[in-house]
């Protein structure tokens, strides 16, 4: 890892003198998932140390190769006796996917600001200075790039993450522009509370807004360059994928601690519309005489009946699964930024003088703690 002189600002002034305060330094975790990008390694650490070699930050760089079928492993290895150990290489035993080896990297940086981005050449980490210096100013805990001048296929990328971009804004509430691109910038503190599975990796600004403000998400234009080697692992079937992983976003983050009421929404509304269709028939029958059990509404507000029977169980099947998650997971269902720490033996607050009852305590001394 490599260490630099720490900046140093000040911070108070007297009349004599100005008391300087060091600024305190800043530890940095950079995340790249590789798989099949043999030809991109040696100009990537070259990029890399070019862009974090100047700075004041310790910093390492985690490169995750993604069970690659060719020799980026091997060049990672010879890339990394030449540019030194902080170059760190974690390698999994075969491809689990983008968002895995985002994760694998996430859970080994140690950094308490991370960041991740692609292997590809397309992103640029002489933006990761800035970014980082933005999210301070700004008082962020993730900080989003965005590609607004995409040098990519308009008919294969650029179309489908506009879509995508779209429909993820609309359902999630998160406002960005570009959810795709994979230079961003967090507090450790606030993405390790994340666990990504799947192909999460897109949604990750909905998941962050799942434990932090959506305000304290932002985003900032980044340079974006075309593929210079090896070939683009996405296309339009990205599209349908994010249809069907956005359901299961939306339901994560709006149901995680409460399933039932999600099921419950649909189970009242089916045990509804099945009743009304049943007092209806129940009308016809008992009132008008009319035959009914030949009618097909007959049969639709059986089937509804029963659906909502079944929307409801599952309901109640859901809600004490989440317990047990909660419970044997320990996990909690709140985040905290910042906390008072209390020292154990702290004295408790104890009832005033005021307070007390004047018949079975005349002394004048006031009371104000016990320890």
């Amino acid at each position: 890892m490599t260490s630099h002189a720490t900046n140093a600002q000040p911070t108070t002034r007297s009349n004599s003198s100005s008391y300087v305060s060091p600024t305190p330094k800043i530890n940095l975790s950079l995340v790249v998932p590789l798989y099949k990008e043999q030809d991109n390694i040696h100009p990537l650490f070259t990029r890399i140390q070019n862009a974090l070699g100047p700075t004041q930050f310790n910093w390492e760089v985690i490169c995750v190769d993604d069970g690659s079928p060719d020799a980026t492993l091997s060049e990672l290895h010879s890339a990394n006796k030449q540019f030194g150990e902080h170059f760190r290489i974690v390698e999994l035993q075969r491809n689990f996917g983008q968002t895995a080896a985002m994760q694998a990297g996430i859970d080994v940086a140690r950094g308490d600001i991370i960041v991740t981005m692609d292997g590809d050449l397309q992103n640029d980490p002489a933006d990761i200075p800035r970014m980082v210096s933005e999210l301070q100013e700004r008082n962020l805990d993730m900080l989003q790039g965005w590609r607004k001048a995409r040098k990519d296929n308009w008919l294969l990328r650029k179309l489908p993450s506009k879509i995508a971009n779209k429909l993820i804004a609309k359902i999630t509430g998160v406002k960005l522009k570009d959810y795709g691109c994979s230079l961003k910038v967090y507090r450790a503190g606030v993405i390790k509370q994340i666990r990504l599975f799947g192909e999460m990796h897109r949604f990750i600004p909905a998941w962050v807004a799942s434990v932090t403000k959506p305000s304290r998400i932002g985003e900032t234009q980044v340079t974006h360059h075309s593929r210079q080697f090896g070939e683009s692992k996405y296309g339009l079937s990205r599209t349908f994928r994010v249809l069907l992983d956005l359901l299961s976003v939306s339901f994560f983050i709006k149901f995680a601690a409460r399933p039932g009421h999600f099921f419950g929404y649909v189970g009242l509304t089916l045990l509804t519309i099945g009743g009304l269709i049943m007092s209806y028939l129940a009308g016809l029958k008992f009132i008008l005489g009319e035959d009914i059990g030949g009618r097909p509404m007959f049969f639709i507000g059986i089937l509804f009946l029963i659906a909502a029977l079944q929307m409801l169980t599952t309901g109640v099947l859901a809600e004490i699964m989440s317990r047990v998650l909660f419970q044997s997971t320990n996990t909690k269902g709140y985040s905290i930024r910042n906390s008072v720490v209390v020292p154990a033996d702290a004295c408790w607050s104890a009832p005033s003088h005021s307070q007390l009852d004047t018949s079975t305590n005349s002394s004048n001394e006031v009371k104000t703690g016990t320890c």
